[in-house]
């Protein structure tokens, strides 16, 4: 019965003793994880500064390739897609100046390509993470049909944004503009939030990350809200 008693407690107290490195187990597992990392997700787009006088909230969404360099540092090559439409009012001056009758609608499309760099700290459900980077930017301005800028029209950004440009303040005459683009390189930062779901290393995260581009006219500015899954 002694003998039987002891054995019991032995493995009590050896029970007790690798209680505590079993959390410590969960994180090297999590350290452990692939090389490559990978993200998809659904983007709302919402401009700020110079770009919210011209469009209002968008969505689109982006998708990611990268490298771990160990559990908290890595790289991620990254494809983003935004759609914006005009604010309200916006297309109202060029609606006057287009010759043809009816309602005239636009939109933009907005791609990225861009190099980014995350630190991330990443506990066995949790997660946080800051990332930024920089990439090409560029976008195309689409209207429903052909406008044409007439004299002495002030200049605005509801204009500029659609490829019109101005001199000494008013919108330069006869432009006969449906479809422009511009490009620029341009940066981002941001910051993200994890949660795990299923098995190791599959995430759901979101992402707050402001995007700065230097276009032609119009600067290039927003917030894209992500929320999508990462491995």
């Amino acid at each position: 019965m002694q003998v039987r008693r002891l054995k019991i407690i032995n493995i009590l107290v050896l029970t007790l003793a690798l209680t505590p490195l079993q959390p410590l187990q969960a994180q090297d597992n999590q350290g452990r994880e692939s090389k490559i990392n990978s993200n998809l997700a659904m983007v709302v787009n919402m401009p700020v500064g110079s770009t919210a006088q011209a469009v209002g909230t968008g969505w689109g969404a982006t998708g990611g390739v990268g490298y771990n360099f160990n559990a908290r540092n890595g790289i991620i090559s990254e494809f983003l897609w935004n759609r914006m439409y005009p604010s309200s009012g916006v297309l109202q001056p060029l609606q006057g100046a287009s010759a043809q009758s009816g309602t005239l609608n636009g939109n933009s499309n907005l791609y990225a390509l861009t190099g980014n760099y995350r630190y991330e700290l990443r506990g066995p459900m949790f997660g946080a993470y800051l990332i930024g980077g920089g990439g090409w930017y560029f976008r195309k301005n689409w209207l429903s049909r052909e406008v044409t800028s007439g004299t002495g029209t002030v200049c605005a950004p509801s204009w500029l944004w659609w490829g019109f440009t101005c001199a000494s303040g008013t919108v330069t005459a006869n432009q006969r503009i449906a479809t422009s683009t511009t490009n620029a390189w341009g940066m981002n930062a941001g910051i993200g939030f994890t949660l795990r779901v299923g098995e190791a290393p599959y995430r759901l995260y979101t992402e707050a990350r402001y995007h700065y581009a230097p276009t032609k006219n119009v600067n290039t500015q927003f917030i894209a809200v992500t929320v999508g899954i990462r491995y």
